[in-house]
């Protein structure tokens, strides 16, 4: 299935994306697609039954002329654990070694915004760059996973996420990156939240990003070095994943930090677009904060 929630920021509604692109309420089945949901199999199944049968409603289109806004695909999000140099080749044009475990960082759920929504540029920001990553999310809780398969069963599906990230804060600022990852409208998400049963093989799905019509990333999560599954389980050895919880899975090369001087670092007016294979695309235009 691929879920999805549709509406003005705060008051997003629960839809269904059917086989023929029509939106589908969910409102009258379902509350909202949050954690509750993703650990309630039989909440699932309903939604599933009930596509099958033909007896969600059509959701009207929103008045102004681009049509309903697409919000964030999941609600209530508790954390939002990431891994960075996470790509043979990213790793490769950033000039890092290849780590022997995933480097972990954290961002905060307010940092996420709609697919199609305005990503700010941080006041005195010089180093604006773009991150497309295969998002995945939780749909029961992990602890301490032995193996590969059981890590793949704890997961509910797959969404498209854009890690915005500020370098200068992130590497020249001291500390962690944390600084560098968190800024308002840095995570924008979606615009599917698409049920792992659709996702047979997360370690087989095309990447791209485009920055003002120029393609700039185009990889594969083939060259992770940790692959989805191997993620899962080891964050299951540091901390409780939740329902709910979204992992940021590493990019691909093509960042503006891996690029020659001068760096096309991101400015106000820029247009970045997003997509992974099967999960959707993205479109941002970037404004100042």
């Amino acid at each position: 299935m691929k879920l999805l929630r549709v509406g003005p920021a705060g008051a997003e509604r629960p839809a269904l994306l059917d086989e023929d692109n029509t939106l589908r309420d969910l409102s009258g089945i379902v509350a909202d697609i949050d954690p509750a949901l993703l650990a309630d199999p039989a909440a699932l199944d309903r939604v599933r039954a009930a596509a099958a049968a033909g007896r969600l409603p059509e959701m009207a289109a929103a008045a102004e002329p681009e049509g309903a806004r697409i919000g964030p695909p999941l609600a209530r999000i508790g954390k939002i654990v990431c891994i960075g140099l996470n790509f043979h080749d990213h790793a490769r044009e950033t000039g890092a070694a290849v780590p022997e475990e995933p480097i972990v960082f954290m961002k905060a759920p307010d940092t996420v915004v709609g697919p199609h929504d305005t990503v700010l540029i941080p006041r005195g920001s010089e180093k604006t760059d773009w991150e497309v990553e295969l998002a995945v999310v939780i749909g029961r809780t992990a602890r301490c996973l032995d193996s590969h398969e059981e890590a793949l069963a704890h997961v509910a599906g797959y969404t498209v996420g854009n890690d915005v990230s500020e370098r200068a804060f992130q590497i020249e600022r001291g500390g962690q990156w944390d600084k560098g990852k968190n800024c308002e409208t840095f995570n924008p998400l979606g615009p599917w939240l698409v049920t792992a049963d659709e996702v047979p093989d997360p370690q087989a799905l095309e990447m791209r990003l485009w920055v003002n019509g120029e393609l700039r990333q185009d990889g594969s999560t083939a060259d992770q070095i940790f692959s989805v599954a191997e993620v899962v389980r080891y964050l299951s050895h540091f901390m409780t994943l939740y329902p709910g919880d979204v992992v940021s899975t590493g990019t691909p090369a093509g960042v503006a930090m891996g690029m020659a001087e001068p760096k096309p670092y991101l400015r106000a007016g820029d247009v970045v677009e997003l997509e992974i294979e099967g999960l959707g695309r993205q479109r941002q235009v970037m404004k100042s904060a």
